[in-house]
């Protein structure tokens, strides 16, 4: 139809572009589909019924789910913050891919958020942070996670953002040529011992940076670890084996290391992080993993094999992803 989105785009540029996020997070056909139609019961004539002779019952199952959750957020809007989060959480437990195509949903919302009028932005914004990147967060979807949160601050707290933004790129200035030669000392250090590595630089995210500044009442100055490296290994053993090269190299700092391979984080999370004091006596976060650690970080449960064959999760038992989702519903 001819309706228009608040940017003035035809309507259907929206869930084609909330299709083009999913791809991006290597999600199967029927995932894809619900989200080129996740508006289609909500705002045509088009029923459930049929919706599913035309597409099947997973395809249509999805969509009436995420149906029932648009009118769901729509009136707990109010209810008190955590019920919200829960209420949210258990009417799309029965399957975590309608889970994705609302967080994918949300993204593309914030990344167009200066269409929508500034008296609606903020209340937007507040739930991406209260609701929406938490979760992306549970299910193990760092770099969602952080898109949102960084997407919301910028807009609840603009001076804020901007803030750290300019002191960020005043110590990019001040300290790039000393990260990059600390960048060339590890993977040099690395080859010597015969490790394959991949060192990328990384540096922290501008909420997550706010967000310590506030919980530990401390200065942009005091902040220690705003420079990090991910190694990027092939196998478990190389982790250790670089860990090992990393603390006989520089000292470390003591009670930065957290081993979560041998322990994993609820979400799955898997890497080991620790903290030395490298060439100019520049602290640095290290977070060591392997590739296929690297790919649950970032993708969390869409990374999961239940995606990567094609078939629902109903066709091989109830996978990994899907039993952790639901831990983390009973546990809230």
């Amino acid at each position: 139809g001819a309706q228009k989105r608040a940017s003035g785009d035809p309507y259907f540029s929206h869930p084609l572009e909330v299709a083009a996020i999913l791809t991006e997070f290597r999600l199967d056909d029927a995932t894809i589909a619900a989200a080129m139609l996740h508006d289609t019961i909500e705002d045509t004539p088009v029923t459930r019924e049929e919706l599913d002779r035309v597409f099947g019952t997973e395809i249509g199952g999805l969509v009436d789910s995420l149906t029932k959750l648009n009118k769901l957020d729509f009136a707990s809007k109010h209810a008190v913050q955590a019920e919200n989060f829960r209420k949210l959480l258990l009417a799309i437990a029965d399957d975590a891919r309608v889970l994705l195509i609302k967080l994918a949903d949300r993204l593309h919302n914030m990344r167009t958020l200066h269409f929508v009028p500034p008296a609606k932005r903020a209340r937007i914004a507040q739930d991406t942070l209260e609701i929406y990147a938490p979760l992306a967060g549970r299910m193990g979807m760092q770099g969602l996670r952080s898109e949102l949160e960084d997407l919301a601050f910028r807009y609840l707290m603009p001076d804020a953002h901007a803030l750290i933004m300019s002191r960020l790129e005043e110590l990019k200035a001040k300290n790039g040529a000393l990260i990059a030669r600390i960048a060339d000392e590890l993977k040099d250090q690395f080859a010597r011992r015969g490790i394959k590595c991949d060192v990328r630089g990384r540096q922290k995210q501008a909420y997550s940076i706010w967000r310590k500044m506030e919980r530990n009442q401390i200065s942009f100055e005091q902040l220690s670890d705003i420079y990090g490296f991910r190694i990027l290994v092939d196998k478990v053993e190389d982790c250790y084996e670089a860990v090992g090269v990393a603390h006989t190299t520089w000292p470390s700092v003591m009670g930065r290391f957290k081993d979560y391979i041998s322990t994993p984080k609820q979400n799955d999370y898997r890497s080991i992080h620790t903290t030395v004091v490298g060439p100019g006596t520049q602290r640095v976060e290290l977070q060591i993993r392997t590739y296929d650690m690297h790919e649950i970080a970032e993708y969390g449960i869409a990374a999961h094999a239940l995606y990567k064959d094609g078939r629902s999760a109903l066709d091989t038992g109830e996978s990994g992803a899907y039993r952790n989702l639901r831990q983390i519903i009973e546990a809230l």
